[in-house]
């Protein structure tokens, strides 16, 4: 199973667990809830996926790696109590709250949230006096005398014995009550993550010309050699910064992600003349509709490789356009949102409050609902990025209205609805350079390619990043459409005429 579908039906399994009947009690009841063992090779998500399924589904997330655990902190330590049995006395030892049940309670007191995921990674790599804990653990629900809370779902994750020495299997008892998934690398699902998380375009064009090299285990004489989806991704951030810092990342650089020799050379030689053709190629003119026609002519005469490196330099250029776009757009909804319900306070009869004085509250309402989901870690980072945006924008509406004093609840809310389409305005515009920007992309692609392999890639690389779907969506753009419907098209006869041979 892929991380995308994995992902799916952990979030079903989480709504299955936590659905109440009329009586408030859980449909499925606590010990019948399995926990969910995810198996699968290092560093295709398992663990990333967890932060993105507490904040969709709204609930909490406590988190550790259990190999870090002592039996002590993860049972609790031994303390005496005295007990009377048959009206004599005894010292019986008992044990204080295990590290882990109390960092759920934490939670729950930090972020108010009652519900929740326990994630335990490397599960099955646990030491020797840990191991009879765990497997309590996974058939109890439960660390010594203490258990899990209700609407806490369990989930655990491991690797296979052959990429860790200190895998240690579980028996058929411990399985027969646990929710197995066994999770594979799929380059293209995480292909539409890392479009999404806005990831280098030379990672993600150079993985698109060799998906082979996204993932690869070989054991050799000196070691094991590897790549893997998490070292692309630490690699693409460290790309975006260096170049933000002027740096160079060489061989000896990408050799410190992609462990595998061969792979860092071929991406490090790759890097190099991604940089050269995106100033060979004047890739910036190209957005701006200036082309000229020997460039049209070179790279239409190229090698594949090459006119590969090109496409991808347009595509990663375009998808960054839209993706702002879009979220400029989540941006101006969730504003439009708030200045709703100004609107409807300044119509309110009776009220003693001003326009200056209303605006205040609805700031440190919509802040207040900011901080809370903060707390409870529910927002992710381009969220973040919107939630900002709105406070600034409130922030200034305020300031606006002290600086011209205006209180007048009409004339408040005219001033702030006027500054509210002046961002309308400046997000339309966006939208249409962005547009711009696709068309001036399909003028260069039908110049140089015309109606070619490379169109039907630029179309796919579209389809494939959610931000770009997005935006083609909600804007007119007749070429896209076209060629969108002759590529769907296409994919069904050849899905026919592969039906028809069997």
């Amino acid at each position: 199973m892929n991380i995308k579908r994995t992902k799916e039906e952990i979030k079903n399994t989480i709504a299955s667990y936590l659905l109440r009947d009329e009586y408030g009690e859980y449909e499925i009841p606590a010990i019948r809830q399995r926990p969910v063992l995810l198996l699968g090779s290092p560093g295709i998500g398992k663990t990333q996926i967890m932060e993105q399924i507490s904040k969709e589904c709204g609930i909490g997330l406590v988190s550790y790696t259990i190999t870090h655990h002592t039996r002590q902190s993860a049972i609790g330590l031994p303390f005496i109590s005295k007990k009377q049995y048959g009206g004599q006395e005894f010292a019986v030892t008992e044990y204080t709250m295990s590290e882990i049940v109390a960092a759920i309670y934490e939670k729950m007191e930090q972020t108010g949230l009652s519900e929740g995921i326990l994630f335990l990674d490397e599960i099955n790599c646990v030491s020797e006096t840990l191991a009879p804990a765990m497997l309590q653990f996974l058939q109890c629900k439960s660390f010594g005398n203490h258990k899990i809370p209700q609407g806490w779902v369990i989930v655990a994750a491991g690797n296979p014995p052959e990429y860790n020495k200190s895998v240690r299997e579980f028996d058929v008892v411990t399985m027969d009550r646990v929710k197995k998934i066994e999770v594979e690398a799929d380059f293209e699902v995480w292909k539409e993550y890392a479009y999404r998380q806005g990831l280098h375009g030379a990672v993600i064009s150079y993985l698109n010309t060799r998906k082979q090299n996204f993932y690869q285990m070989e054991t050799t004489v000196d070691g094991r050699n590897f790549a893997t989806p998490r070292g692309w991704e630490d690699l693409s951030n460290l790309l975006q910064i260096y170049e933000k810092l002027g740096h160079t990342v060489d061989r000896e650089v990408v050799v410190q992600y992609i462990q595998f020799p061969k792979i860092a050379k071929d991406f490090a030689n790759y890097l190099e003349l991604y940089y050269k053709y995106r100033t060979d190629y004047q890739i910036e003119e190209i957005l701006k509709g200036r082309m000229d026609e020997i460039l049209l002519k070179k790279v239409a005469h190229a090698s594949f490789d090459e006119r590969l490196s090109v496409l991808g330099l347009l595509i990663s250029r375009v998808n960054e356009a839209l993706k702002r776009s879009v979220q400029t757009e989540t941006y101006i909804e969730m504003l439009f949102t708030v200045l709703s319900d100004y609107k409807g306070l300044t119509e309110e009869e009776g009220a003693e409050l001003d326009g200056q004085q209303l605006m205040q509250n609805v700031y440190n309402k919509f802040h207040l609902d900011y901080k809370k989901r903060k707390k409870a870690e529910l927002i992710g980072r381009d969220e973040e990025k919107v939630y900002q945006r709105v406070i600034a924008f409130l922030e200034r509406l305020s300031q606006t209205l002290k600086l011209e004093n205006i209180r007048e609840r009409e004339e408040a809310f005219a001033c702030v609805k006027g500054l509210f389409d002046w961002e309308r305005v400046s997000f339309e515009n966006e939208q249409q350079d962005a547009l711009q920007i696709v068309e001036y992309v399909f003028d260069f692609l039908e110049g140089a390619f015309g109606n070619s392999q490379e169109m039907v890639i630029f179309i796919t690389e579209l389809n494939s990043n959610p931000y770009s779907v997005s935006f083609l969506q909600a804007c007119e753009c007749e070429r896209y459409y076209r060629y969108n419907k002759e590529l769907l098209f296409d994919v069904r006869r050849k899905k026919l005429l592969e039906r028809m041979d069997l």
